[in-house]
């Protein structure tokens, strides 16, 4: 198969913790042709298909370093293509939103893409969790101001994030004594202009943000517990969590067999759902990642599950 990947620059991979990378590996080990474009070569003019200018064709030369040669270079409409991978990472921002249109123009003329465009559009990483009260803890969405002080009178502990926050990005604590609440509204709410998201803080942060995987509706057997270090509360790996494989606990199997046959139905062949202690905190849907984390301390290999279901997926668009 040709496999167009839709990504960050190449040349920009950590290749020794890149799920990307450990993706193309996998393919191109079962004989997979790999091309790759950035979301700003991709065009489409009328009377013709979604293109992606100057996508390069690679071969994986097995250095850490200079991972990749380009062994040919050409302009490719994605319709060409037995499979389009969308893994540019977040931010979700509007150019990422305006590529979600190109690739849904490039299905309709035939393309086969996933994560499916669609899914990725209706599906925001902090608000798709709302659909699933049963898994998160107490929550609240607003501009309001009145709003978050209010819930930090009933919950006297909380979390407060930006919508469109990664990493850890832009995510405060406040506690009882409501230090610096104002503060931080102010800096997130912008005014009354951005909506912000609120949570309940919740104390098992302290054993792990638990990245589980799910490919192909069925969650991968190990989870990656990203622990905060130190004095910090976000245990996100860019935040400088430490990153420990775990099996799955029950409560973990329970929600990653739940959401799962309902995402991958949406065209959601690959998600990473978030949980601490018992709650679902984000489902994330734009460049899932910890395949190699997973893989190198538990032995089971995630990137080989992906390229299954890959493989599995198109099969069954082609039957």
């Amino acid at each position: 198969m040709k496999l167009l990947f839709v990504a960050d620059p190449l040349a920009t991979f950590k290749t020794y913790k890149d799920s990307t990378f450990a993706m193309m590996r996998e393919a191109a080990k079962r004989g997979h042709r790999i091309l790759a474009c950035e979301p700003q070569q991709l065009v489409w003019q009328r009377g013709s298909r979604v293109t992606a200018r100057g996508a390069v064709e690679i071969a994986l030369t097995g250095d850490p370093h200079d991972w990749f040669t380009v062994t040919s270079t050409a302009d490719l409409a994605l319709a060409d293509v037995d499979a389009v991978l969308m893994r540019k990472d977040p931010p979700f921002d509007s150019e990422f939103f305006y590529a979600t249109h190109l690739l849904s123009q490039a299905e309709r003329e035939g393309a086969k893409v996933f994560n499916k465009p669609q899914a990725l559009r209706e599906h925001p990483e902090k608000l798709a969790i709302l659909e699933f009260p049963q898994f998160i803890s107490p929550t609240l969405v607003t501009r309001d101001p009145a709003e978050i002080r209010a819930f930090h009178a009933e919950q006297r502990d909380i979390i407060l994030k930006p919508l469109d926050g990664m990493g850890g990005m832009g995510i405060f604590r406040v506690k009882e004594d409501g230090l610096n609440l104002g503060s931080i509204i102010e800096t997130l709410n912008k005014d009354g202009t951005q909506t912000v998201m609120v949570q309940r803080f919740i104390p098992a942060i302290t054993e792990g943000d638990k990245r589980i995987l799910i490919i192909g509706g069925k969650p991968v057997p190990y989870c990656l517990a990203r622990i905060p270090q130190g004095n910090e509360v976000r245990g996100n790996l860019a935040a400088g969590g430490k990153g420990v494989a775990r099996e799955l606990t029950a409560r973990d199997r329970e929600i990653g067999e739940y959401l799962g046959p309902i995402l991958a139905a949406r065209g959601l062949l690959l998600v990473g759902v978030d949980v601490i202690g018992e709650h679902v905190t984000e489902i994330n849907v734009t460049s899932p990642t910890c395949f190699q984390e997973i893989t190198d301390q538990s032995g089971f290999d995630v990137a080989k599950m992906f390229v299954d279901a890959l493989e599995q997926a198109m099969a069954g668009t082609a039957a």
